[in-house]
């Protein structure tokens, strides 16, 4: 059964009625249907689609989108077949324009009356599910036969957590689904809101994340590690990863399958990551980038582009190992080197 989504959709609207609310200029029909928002990449014959990276400007030519917001430079290069909404900040539009087919999106879930037991109602639990003292189990949530939802823990609204899943004292998992023998450690905090913001001299407006947080089979998730869930795609986890505590996953992170993820590790949104990909403690990638299959970031590094399948780096911006220990290495006999002459002149 699919699962029905964690968040209501308004509409349809007309491209005429989204440009009236967001105050922005039209570049061709106005009548036509939009359903709802997606990417570039995903976007169907009748969603709205948004382009604020001009890295992101090769995709406008395959998109299927009926509408984009573009900035007026941008408008030249849409495809025939899509309508342009032309806006200063089209971040800042695609913030607003979540809020009108997402109304509800900034409003956490809660139950639709009210209870006093642990377990609500409209919960479904396989046999053999162990729910410890203090757990609380939300509206329409399912658990799998043999899990064990410890003491302390929330599963949110609509949740679901397979079969021989261990949830930890004091986790809180919301807008998120997950698979068979995945173990989160205590603390852990998974589906909660992803850190977007349409900043402006005027203030920073909150741009609602109606994506969700699929953790795949066989993962642990270490205590107090914060994954949160997409804008508007999920936020994945591949099959047998294993992350360590203290660990940030921005929104919108792909991770490919066994993959290591060391304690204080920093993930930022959009980050795509293969299979089999090492990251060492305290390392750190910028959003936006690709982390090829098995490649290996030394503990404190911190890739800012594209970082080939196989590879080997370290530092700050990381570059290929050897390099980076070249460097070190220079750095230290020019040091040597220095201190010898002040001992010399003393």
């Amino acid at each position: 059964m699919q699962h029905p989504g964690f968040f209501e959709r308004a509409g349809p609207f007309t491209v005429d009625d989204v440009a009236a609310k967001l105050d922005v200029e039209i570049r061709g029909d106005g009548r036509i249907t939009l359903t709802g928002i997606a990417p570039l990449s995903d976007a169907s014959a009748s969603e709205l689609s948004f382009l604020n990276n001009r890295k992101y400007v090769p995709q406008l030519a395959s998109s299927a989108a009926a509408a984009c917001l573009v900035r007026p430079a941008f408008v030249v290069q849409l495809p025939d077949h899509m309508v342009g909404l032309l806006s200063a900040d089209p971040y800042r539009s695609f913030a607003l324009a979540l809020r009108i087919f997402y109304p509800d999106a900034l409003t956490p879930k809660i139950a639709d009356q009210a209870h006093d037991q642990p377990i609500h109602p409209s919960a479904s639990l396989e046999p053999g599910v162990r729910v410890e003292p203090g757990a609380i189990i939300g509206p329409e949530a399912m658990i799998g036969r043999g899990s064990v939802i410890a003491a302390g823990a929330v599963i949110g609204y609509r949740c679901a957590v397979g079969r021989d899943c261990f949830i930890g004292p004091q986790t809180t998992v919301s807008h998120s689904l997950l698979g068979d023998r995945v173990v989160v450690h205590a603390g852990a905090r998974l589906g909660q809101d992803g850190y977007g913001f349409a900043m402006g001299a005027e203030g920073h407006l909150k741009v609602p994340q109606i994506g969700r947080v699929i953790v795949q089979d066989d993962v642990e998730i270490g205590a107090n590690t914060t994954i949160d869930r997409g804008a508007l795609k999920d936020t994945i986890i591949g099959e047998g990863t294993k992350i360590d505590n203290l660990v940030q996953i921005g929104h919108n992170v792909r991770m490919g399958r066994h993959c290591i993820i060391v304690a204080q590790t920093g993930i930022s949104g959009s980050t795509e990551l293969g299979d089999f990909v090492v990251m060492g403690g305290q390392s750190g990638a910028v959003g936006h980038i690709r982390i090829g299959t098995g490649a290996q970031i030394a503990g404190g590094s911190h890739p800012k582009e594209d970082v080939p399948p196989g590879a080997r780096m370290g530092g700050t911006p990381a570059r290929p190992l050897r390099q980076w220990g070249r460097e070190l290495a220079v750095l230290k006999r020019l040091a040597s080197d220095k201190s010898e002459g002040q001992d010399d002149e003393t």
